[in-house]
């Protein structure tokens, strides 16, 4: 067994809120905002370039059914989706999660260029 398992491939039944035959919905352990949720393929697999056509198809349909919930639950005015995928990318847990992180109107000073800010010296184009 590795030393550092995968948090993905063993999660307990109560963090999962939704799945389906090729992933699991899940909410983030870290939320950046309220309702953040993660896209987690049942598979462990590190990018979303090796997923298969099937499972693809499989986390979109669960992508459309998180967001459903959370336009219920949170009422959101926006989203941002996002995928860190390798380590130059940030990714830190080597399963390939997405992230559906909803938006409030005020939660960010100046919410323009949403995921550009990934490389802040570059989202700033306007």
């Amino acid at each position: 067994m590795p030393t550092n398992p995968c948090p993905f491939c063993h999660l307990p039944a109560e963090r999962i809120a939704g799945d389906n035959a090729l992933g699991m919905i899940v909410r983030d352990a870290y939320p950046v905002s309220p309702g953040h949720t993660l896209i987690i393929p049942r598979r462990h697999v590190g990018s979303f370039f090796d997923l298969t056509p099937d499972e693809r198809t499989g986390l979109l349909t669960l992508l459309d059914q998180a967001r459903a919930e959370l336009a219920r639950s949170h009422q959101p005015e926006g989203y941002n989706i996002g995928i860190n995928d390798g380590p130059a990318a940030g990714q830190t847990v080597p399963h390939l999660h997405i992230h559906l992180i909803p938006r409030y109107t005020g939660d960010a000073p100046d919410p323009r260029g949403g995921v550009r800010w990934v490389i802040p010296g570059k989202a700033r184009y306007w």
